[in-house]
């Protein structure tokens, strides 16, 4: 397995210099090159070396409860008593409150050294938003400590056997017990449903109260252990998957457990939502991880593996025939532009005065961030040839593992389809309004792009253009973060789009 190396300079250069990340109050360039430098270091050394363990061993069920590959309950200790799981808690709540920018760059970083990780521990930010938005004060107050102090760990649980994306579809029954609520049926492909490494999981848990329909859904928070007891929520399964072996996606089963309404009731759905856009930023953000993996395997690769001659007849590296040269450039260039427009979102979504902006662009980061993640995955294997097929620098485990980042937190597919109905019509077109804007502030003609844009939203049925559209939103996007690089000087003016699905 090639050895992990953060990209801390160049996610540092994307949060100061191109999403100037000095407008947010109380941002402290200092402090956030040393918090990322220290995490980049833990990460390194801790972390990634579990990664290809992990994905080897992978997770056990056993006697009805998920034992981590080893080590893995070790180095979340060490994870735990350094304070990591609270960086963007409140501080009233035993967390240090820093900027969710802050928060994106820490989780960029773990997914590159270990995303099943990863995907157990971060969580917990959206989690702790949910509760912040619409849990009551004894609520925050019982259930946010744990959660900064890293006794708890989180889920999201929306999916049953019958109810994918169609969460209507819900039959997962919450029903009234005195002034609590049982729960009693079954969730599946639940991230981190269950391990051996927390004290317990706080289970946010979409269940239907009322009618059928979305309007009968509520959130409930579920706690995995209450007075020292289990509560009656099983593990039956564990999914046996492509990739992300050392992450145990679970199916659920809740047996009357007990459990507390967060929020109204008949309102699930959009408290739930809070904490689905943040993990589509940090999924998009996943994408980027591996993208940015695939870069650093393959230009370490290419700069050793000496193959062919060059025009002198001196044995060269292969980074130095040009097909390998753009396959490598490709990847380092797709990792830079989807993080740039990630942090430039997250910056504005801080700031609050651009929210058509940012309910716009978000299903947008989502779809390219995961899009360049397994494109720039797909091609190192490509630079490492018959190398890159096999589990020696880890090329392959970084595919399979940034596989799912296109499907789960909603698919690609879903995405388009949102950005062509709800994202062109919300506010009576403000969001569109407000990404022509942002591309013509980054020196990019936004005419093509409003011209498709009415087009398609004055159709009856606009869904049959959703991919292709897509796509060309994602290509002025991109173009736009290419030329925020490049007054930055980060990089060159020139045409960034080869090879970008």
């Amino acid at each position: 397995m090639s050895a992990f190396h953060a990209p801390v300079d160049d996610i540092l250069f994307s949060m100061q210099q191109v999403a100037r990340a000095d407008r947010l109050p109380g941002w402290d360039s200092a402090l956030a090159t040393e918090i990322l430098n220290h995490f980049a270091t833990f990460a390194e050394e801790r972390i990634a070396p579990l990664d290809a363990v992990g994905d080897q061993i992978g997770c056990q069920l056993e006697n009805g409860r998920v034992r981590m590959p080893e080590g893995f309950k070790e180095v979340f200790s060490e994870l735990v008593e350094s304070g990591w799981q609270g960086l963007t808690l409140p501080e009233k709540f035993g967390g240090q409150g820093l900027s969710p920018l802050l928060q994106a760059g820490y989780s960029e970083v773990f997914t590159g050294a270990n995303h099943s990780l990863q995907m157990i521990c971060c969580l917990v930010p959206g989690a702790a938003g949910v509760l912040e938005r619409f849990g009551t004060e004894d609520q925050k107050a019982r259930f946010l400590p744990p959660l900064a102090e890293g006794r708890w760990v989180s889920t999201m649980a929306l999916t049953e056997p019958g109810a994918g994306s169609d969460l209507s579809r819900i039959r997962c029954r919450a029903s009234k017990d005195g002034d609590s609520w049982k729960l009693t049926g079954e969730k599946i492909f639940i991230s981190g449903g269950d391990q051996d490494m927390s004290e317990g999981i706080l289970h946010l848990v979409l269940a239907r109260s009322g009618e059928e329909g979305v309007n009968g859904l509520s959130l409930f928070a579920c706690p995995s252990v209450m007075a020292g007891k289990r509560n009656a929520v099983s593990v039956t399964r564990i999914e046996e998957k492509m990739g992300l072996h050392a992450q145990p996606t679970c199916q659920l089963a809740f047996d009357g457990a007990h459990a507390e309404l967060i929020g109204i009731e008949g309102k699930g759905l959009a408290a739930m939502f809070t904490m689905m856009n943040d993990a589509r930023l940090d999924v998009a953000l996943q994408g980027v991880a591996h993208a940015a993996r695939a870069a650093d395997i393959a230009r370490r690769y290419a700069s050793e593996r000496v193959q062919g001659r060059d025009n002198a007849g001196h044995p060269i590296t292969i980074d130095g025939h040009p097909d390998v040269a753009r396959m490598i450039e490709t990847c380092e260039q797709m990792a830079l532009c989807a993080r740039a427009l990630c942090h430039i979102v997250m910056v504005e979504d801080e700031l609050g005065s651009n929210p058509a902006f940012v309910d716009f662009m978000t299903p947008v980061c989502k779809y390219l961030g995961t899009e360049v993640g397994v494109r720039a995955a797909d091609i190192a294997i490509d630079v490492l040839g018959g190398y890159g097929y096999l589990r020696e620098y880890g090329a392959e485990q970084n595919f399979r593992d940034a596989r799912i980042c296109k499907i789960y937190e909603g698919t690609n597919g879903i995405h388009a389809r949102t950005t062509v109905t709800r994202g062109l019509s919300a506010g009576n077109g403000a969001g569109a309004r407000a990404f022509a804007e942002f591309i013509r502030d980054c020196g990019i003609d936004p005419e093509p792009w409003e011209t498709q844009a009415k087009r398609i939203s004055e159709m009856s049925f606009p869904e049959g253009e959703a991919h292709k559209f897509m796509r060309f939103t994602c290509e002025a996007a991109y173009r736009a973060a290419w030329s925020r690089l490049a007054a930055a000087g980060r990089r060159e003016a020139s045409d960034p789009l080869h090879d970008l699905f």
